[in-house]
This record gives structure tokens, C-alpha cells and sequence, in this order.
């Protein structure tokens, strides 16, 4: 047993490296949906084309938030801000909204959204989940 000889190759100027290669490779959207999941714990945002693909999502957590800090209006405003400079790579020009959620960041997420992007909005939707029965009551005490 013989030592192992490793073979190193070194790469030449113009072979083998992607310099002409252009991050466009995003397909172009005018319109689009952004979906918010704002919960007490964190707030997620997808943007997706008209019939629902997602093209891209972020989330406080995502961004590098960390316990009780990704549920609060400031991580959600800087997630709708990561998310408004990949809606401007895509130029978008259009957008719809879709909200679920009782969380704090909801309307912040919205607001630097458009601020960043420069997208209108087209419509406003709220898909909140509410209970209408609620649970099932107690049994009556026997003594």
C-alpha cells in the first residue's frame, strides 16, 4: 500500500468556466398572486403567476429570524422586500393578494412589498380560516 497521488487540473482562461452565462433565465411575469401566511410564529410569502405555480417564496425564518423574532411586523417587512426585488427581476407590474392568518404581519409584508416592487394591487383577499361551530362542550358535572 502505496501512498494515493491526487491529480489536480487547473482551468485554462476561457475553458470550462461560465462567464457568458446571464441570470435571466427567469421567465417574465406582468401579473401575479402573492400569497401571506401571517401565524403568531412566522410569516411566509409566495409569489406564483396567475394560475398558481409558485415562482418564487421566502419566509422570516428563511431570511435568518430566529424564535420569537420571526413573528413580528419588522421580519415580515423584510421578507416582503426580498420578495418585491425578485418581483421587479421579473417585472412584475401587476399583482394580487391573497392573505391567511391572524399574524402581526400581515399588512407590513403588503406595504414593503409594493414599496420595493413598484407593482399595483388589483385585489385584496382575505382567506382566513374562522371556526364556526367551535369545539365540543363539556359534559355536565354529576354529583
Amino acid at each position: 500500500m502505496g501512498k494515493i497521488r491526487v491529480k489536480t487540473q487547473t482551468a485554462k482562461a476561457g475553458e470550462g468556466t461560465a462567464q457568458g452565462v446571464t441570470k435571466s433565465s427567469r421567465k417574465r411575469l406582468d401579473t401575479g398572486v402573492m400569497h401571506i401566511e401571517a401565524t403568531y410564529n412566522n410569516t411566509k410569502l409566495g409569489l406564483s403567476d396567475t394560475s398558481g405555480n409558485i415562482v418564487s417564496w421566502s419566509s422570516s425564518g428563511a431570511l435568518g429570524f430566529k424564535g420569537a423574532k420571526k413573528g413580528t411586523p419588522f421580519a415580515a417587512a423584510k421578507v416582503g422586500e426580498h420578495l418585491g426585488d425578485i418581483a421587479k427581476e421579473l417585472g412584475i407590474r401587476e399583482i394580487g393578494v391573497i392573505v391567511k392568518g391572524v399574524g402581526a404581519g400581515r399588512e407590513s409584508a403588503i406595504r414593503s412589498f409594493v414599496a420595493r416592487s413598484g407593482a399595483i394591487i388589483s385585489f385584496l383577499e382575505d382567506q382566513t380560516p374562522i371556526p364556526f361551530n367551535g369545539p365540543r362542550p363539556k359534559k355536565p358535572r354529576r354529583i
